[in-house]
């Protein structure tokens, strides 16, 4: 399945796109947990492998990663594990560049695309360092998305439209992830940037915390990417039903007229 053919297709049919983010690793049910929020409404899935030192990442995804790591969790065994979740909308996983550069740049390509995987988000490696890992994720058929900053200056970000594969990931505030209690600022203004010099699918995503503020995030943009709300759940003691209870309300705030 390709990750941008796929939810341009979705966008086509007048739909608001919801990719919400599920960490790999974190307790028995995770992958029961990615096709419940499949099954709920989700247009893709986002799987972060865990990693020791998430730099992007708040309290919420920095204790699930962990807590993944202590239950044995590693990359390769996140990402074999993948290849088990049949599901009809396409998996991307979110990555360090560490993890990436250990396997090293054809190795982490391949073993995406066996497992079935057709997208990866690898936030701490710069657009102007992609060759190695871009060349060998367009080789293997892996659509790499990149990000864009609200500090991004104009023509940057048209660089990185350009280059991003399956949809851009437009960042709604500097900072790290996690649940905020409103929408930032900056968040419209990243999707009416983005919309405004590419066709790709544009998602807004960090700090989208409720259905109220996915929807407002969408309206400038094509859809929204949501993590640290569903895994603090998860953390929680939430399963596969709450997971999907929770994905429920962000679909209907989004198909809401």
């Amino acid at each position: 399945m390709k990750l941008e053919s796929s939810l341009r297709a979705r966008r086509e049919e007048g739909r608001k796109l919801l990719v919400p983010y599920v960490t790999g690793g974190l307790g028995r049910e995770w992958q029961e947990v990615v096709r419940a929020v499949v099954a709920a409404g989700a247009d893709a899935v986002e799987v972060g492998i865990p990693f020791s030192d998430p730099i992007m990442d708040g309290r919420t995804i920095q204790e699930a990663s962990q807590r993944a790591l202590d239950l044995g969790a590693t990359p390769v065994s996140v990402i074999d594990a993948m290849a088990g979740i049949d599901v009809e909308v396409p998996l991307v996983v979110m990555t360090y560049y560490n993890l990436v550069a250990h396997m090293g740049h054809e190795r982490c390509a391949d073993l995406l695309r066996a497992a079935g995987v057709d997208g990866a988000i690898v936030p701490d490696l710069p657009y102007d360092e992609l060759d190695g890992w871009g060349d060998a994720a367009d080789a293997a058929g892996v659509e790499t998305v990149l990000l864009a900053a609200p500090t991004t200056p104009d023509d940057r970000l048209t660089e990185i439209c350009t280059r991003s594969h399956g949809f851009v990931y437009g960042v709604s505030l500097m900072g790290v992830t996690g649940e905020r209690e409103a929408l930032a600022a900056h968040a419209e203004q990243m999707g009416r940037r983005c919309k405004a010099v590419t066709d790709k699918p544009v998602l807004i995503g960090v700090g989208i915390s409720t259905p109220a503020q996915a929807a407002q995030a969408a309206t400038s943009a094509d859809g929204v990417i949501v993590g640290s709300a569903l895994v603090r759940r998860l953390l929680d003691g939430g399963g596969p039903d709450e997971a999907a209870a929770f994905v429920a309300t962000l679909r209907a705030a989004l198909d809401t007229p």
